[in-house]
Parts: C-alpha cells; structure tokens; sequence
C-alpha cells in the first residue's frame, strides 16, 4: 500500500478518459423539456474527475481525444478554465463527436439523456498513450467508460502497462455505463481485466455486482480484489455508505445527508476528494469521508464540474454541517 499512498500523495495524476459538453436545465426543478434556459458547462466524468482535483490543489491532465469543432472547443476552453492541463489532449477531425448530457436538477424523474454516437474520446489509441511522459505524473487515473469500445480500450491497457513500467500506480473508477457497451458479458470481462491490474478500484454496489454476476456477489468481489496486498478497494452503497477494504481491514464509514437537486456527479466528486485528500495527508477513513462530503456537496447544486468544491469550501462544509451519519 505504500507505492499507492506514496503515489497519490506526489498529487500530480494523468487522468484517462472522456471530457464532454453538459446542458443542465434552469432553475432548479424543471424538465428539460419543458425548460426555456439550459447552462452549459463541462461534463464527462474523467473531465469532472479533474476539475475536482484540480479545485482542490491538485494538478491532473487529461488524455483524451476532442472533436474539430466548435464543441470539443468549448471543452477544452472549460478544461483550462479550471486549470486542467490539456497538453496530451488530440483535437480529431472528421464526423467523430463530444459526449453531450442533458439533464436536470431535480431528483424526482430525474432525466439525464446521453449522446454518444460516434464518440470522439473512443478513438484514443497506444500511440496517444505512448506520447505520454509518465515520469511527470505521481499516479495514472482511469474511469471504466474507456474500456467501453476500440481502440480506447486497447488504448488504456496499454497505458496501465506503460505506467506500471514507470512504477505508477493505478486508480481505477468502475463506472459501469451499459449504453456504451455492445454486450455485459464484455463489460463484465473487460472492466474485471481492468480492476485485476489496478491499486485503488472505487466502485458502488451495483457496480461490484455487475463485475461478479449479481448484486448479491458485489461485497464478496469488492473483498477478493481486496485481497491483493498493497490494494485498496472503496465499495460505496449510497445513503449507507461506504466500506474500504484495505489490508483485511473493514473501514466502514457514513455520508453527509444533503437536501439533493441531482444525483449526478457524485461519484466524480467522491473521487476527487478522495484522492486530493490522501494527498492532503489525511488518514484513509478521513479521506473517504472527505470524499463523500465532496459527493454530498455536488449533488446540492446544479452542474458537476462548477459543482465541485474547493478546499476551503469543502472544510466549511466539514466544519458548519451535521454527521456523518453512522
């Protein structure tokens, strides 16, 4: 566990994955398709990922691929907004396209409708990863929706072994999304492949359950990946909490109850704290409860990447607010 703390605690991650466009309806509680205002503001949860990071005194660069137009544009003008580093970002052309969310702040029929047809970010390949100077970075980053279709998938295990070559390691957000896959039983392969070669592997209940056949299974696949020596696993379950499986240790741990507008961007938030409070110095559990504070506070506000706490606001939040909840 030591090359893993040791590696978040250097604070600087290469983060792999998708940036896209998000149209959140205004003001809080409308449909979308009854709404005459959208916002627009950065998406896709590897983007997300980093503007947390980043907002909390980190630094993160995503490696990505972004569409020739005015849209992938726009994300790469958000990215640098939040102080991402885009350096490894490739700008395609051709008809390959941004993901696009549009969704709403309201939990009751919550809508989130997803377009990614033609999805620019698949289209990563080794020679992108290849490119990259993995010496810079302290820990690589990946989130499950890159695995989803070729080449990125091949992509990203070709840098999971690049950055095991450099001794990095590797943090891996299951983030099952069934619309981008062709089948489960790939899914179900593929992102169990993923978690088998990585250090850190967040995950929810469902998530787990899906990698082991059942949701019944997910606590029991969350403990045989736990198994590894020097690997961490973090199973969330919601409004239960989480329990961090780490060196036979069961860390169980509560949330911060919120009055929601969405139920989005949490688990981007969740990982962001994480993560950036580790580095911080904080102890494991002190930094999963930081983490779903970090959740907590996004899924109070509209939007995900503007949502995203800085540390002063999250040790407010910490200071000024009820729980956690046990």
């Amino acid at each position: 566990m030591t090359a893993l703390i040791d590696g978040i605690k250097g604070n600087h991650f290469a983060v792999l994955g998708r940036a896209g466009m998000d149209l959140y309806a205004d003001p809080i509680g409308v449909k979308s398709e009854d709404a005459d205002t959208f916002h627009a503001d950065l998406g896709g949860s590897s983007a997300n990922i980093c503007a947390g990071l980043v907002k909390l005194g980190s630094q993160a660069s995503l490696i990505t691929s972004v569409s020739d137009d005015a849209v992938g544009r726009f994300c790469l003008n958000r990215l640098q907004h939040y102080g991402v580093d885009t350096s490894y970002i490739r700008v395609l052309g051709g008809e390959y396209r941004m993901s696009l969310a549009v969704y709403e702040s309201r939990i009751e029929n919550f809508q989130n409708v997803i377009y990614r047809n033609g999805a620019v970010d698949f289209q990563v390949t080794e020679q992108d990863m290849d490119r990259i100077d993995y010496s810079s970075f302290s820990a690589v980053i990946s989130a499950g929706t890159v695995f989803a279709a070729e080449p990125s998938r091949s992509a990203t295990f070709r840098a999971f072994d690049n950055a095991r070559a450099a001794g990095l390691p590797i943090i891996f957000d299951i983030d099952y999304r069934p619309y981008s896959w062709p089948s489960s039983e790939v899914a179900a392969e593929v992102l169990s492949r993923a978690g088998e070669a990585s250090d850190l592997i967040v995950g929810n209940d469902e998530e787990f359950g899906f990698m082991a056949g059942g949701i019944d299974n997910g606590f029991a696949k969350a403990k045989e990946l736990a198994e590894k020596p020097g690997r961490i696993v973090v199973y969330k379950m919601g409004e239960k909490g989480a329990v961090t499986l780490v060196d036979g240790q069961e860390i169980r741990t509560g949330i911060y109850p919120v009055t929601a507008v969405k139920p989005n961007g949490a688990g981007d938030s969740f990982m962001a704290g994480l993560l950036a409070s580790i580095a911080a110095g904080h102890s494991l559990e002190d930094a999963v409860m930081r983490g779903s504070a970090c959740a907590s506070i996004v899924v109070s506000q509209p939007g995900c990447a503007p949502a995203m706490p800085t540390t002063p606001e999250l040790n407010a939040f910490l200071a000024d607010h009820p729980g956690p909840t046990t």
